[in-house]
């Protein structure tokens, strides 16, 4: 299958990169900064684009079987507009060059559940400060992409993570439509079950929960990591 990669340069993207490549598949990874993109591969294609620039985007996708999108910036007060227009350019392209499956990754902080095992701290105090104070303008912008996503004549799927963290290697992850009971996600898991999903039809024109329940990381380290990530590209 040719997959091309959005935000491959990312975390999640690279893992993601990775994992496809190793299962065989051809692979356009597009980044801004293909110098700085740590693999190489006969089967990989490091692709200078950036999701505002529309023509760079159609000539990512063009010859291309799905397109999988692991989009992410780092919270800001200023307004966020990556997801939704990226969104936009990725949707524009596809449709252009008669790509049909598209599996893009946002959050469940866009539609919270309550979790009856959060705790009184999670579910009054964190997950409010992360949701509408940390991160208003993020997930504002991914609620705004999920609904275009949701509005296209795509074979679309949305991935929602909860809070991510690092494992060396994919564990037995769990998926649910909408929503799952679980508040982390290794990027490894995220990776694999976004790769999944670009050669599954159970979850097309679905939204889709991964949860890791096998290993979970300390709270406190993942809050802090969140608020104060790196911008990386």
């Amino acid at each position: 299958m040719n997959i091309a990669v959005f935000g491959a340069n990312g975390p999640t993207g690279r893992l993601l990169t990775k994992q496809a490549i190793e299962g065989g598949h051809r692979v356009t990874a597009v980044t801004r900064n293909p110098e700085a993109f740590p693999l190489r591969n006969a089967r990989l294609n490091v692709f200078r684009g950036d999701v505002y620039d529309l023509a760079s985007v159609e000539q990512a996708i063009e010859g291309q079987d799905a397109v999988l999108s692991t989009l992410g910036v780092p919270f800001s007060r200023q307004p966020i507009s990556v997801y939704s227009q990226g969104m936009d350019h990725i949707a524009k392209a596809m449709n252009k060059h008669g790509v049909r499956r598209l599996v893009c990754v946002s959050s469940s902080a866009t539609d919270p559940h309550i979790d009856p095992d959060g705790g009184f701290i999670f579910e009054k105090i964190v997950q409010p400060a992360i949701i509408k104070t940390i991160g208003r303008t993020l997930y504002e912008d991914m609620r705004r992409m999920e609904q275009q996503v949701k509005a296209s004549n795509l074979d679309w799927t949305i991935v929602r993570p909860s809070g991510l963290f690092e494992t060396l290697e994919v564990t037995p992850y769990q998926m649910a439509e909408t929503y799952i009971k679980g508040r982390f996600t290794s990027r490894n898991d995220l990776a694999a079950c976004l790769l999944e999903q670009a050669s599954s039809e159970e979850y097309v024109r679905k939204v889709v929960a991964v949860a890791t329940t096998a290993v979970k990381p300390s709270m406190l380290k993942l809050i802090m990591k969140e608020a104060f990530q790196k911008k990386h590209k």
